[in-house]
């Protein structure tokens, strides 16, 4: 017989030093990534900025932004190699804890029409959509719509 180790799984919060690795996932992983900037501003606003860690390698990342009795979830993303084995369901029920620690009552998120796997890991998680944002996200040739998704923490 022999033993199957599982992978430690960390949540740290996000560094600095951590932008590179961050990039180097955000631009693999969509067609309109953020900016290093837009994680530094998020970063010097105090927003709740977290890393995913597997066996001490980054696989993925989220940001918080607080709010008087919510939390909108401006970003959640995993490594495109580690998608698909649970890590973003993980992660975002890690989030949560977070925001709920933090007084947040309630969750908010956007996400694209065009992102299945999104919109099911929202809905399986027990999101739901609460509205809707005209020309939210740059899209080729224009703009999409971003649906607004949330849950009762």
């Amino acid at each position: 017989m022999s033993a199957v180790l599982k992978p430690v799984l960390e949540l740290r919060p996000m560094a600095e030093a951590d932008l590179p690795a961050v990039m180097a996932i955000e631009n693999a992983v969509y067609a309109f990534p953020w900016t290093q900037g837009n994680f530094r501003d998020s970063l010097a606003a105090g927003y709740s900025c977290w890393i995913y860690l597997r066996d001490g390698g980054l696989i993925g990342y989220g940001v918080l932004m607080p709010g008087p009795d919510e939390a909108h979830l401006l970003n959640l993303s995993i490594a495109a190699d580690c998608q698909g084995q649970g890590y973003g369901g993980l992660l975002l029920l890690r989030l949560c804890d977070i925001a709920r620690a933090g007084g947040a009552r309630r969750i908010f998120l956007e996400v694209r029409p065009s992102n299945p796997t999104g919109l099911r890991l929202y809905a399986r998680h027990g999101f739901r959509q609460v509205g809707l944002r005209r020309g939210y996200y740059p899209a080729p040739g224009g703009r999409e719509d971003a649906l607004i998704f949330s849950l009762q923490l």
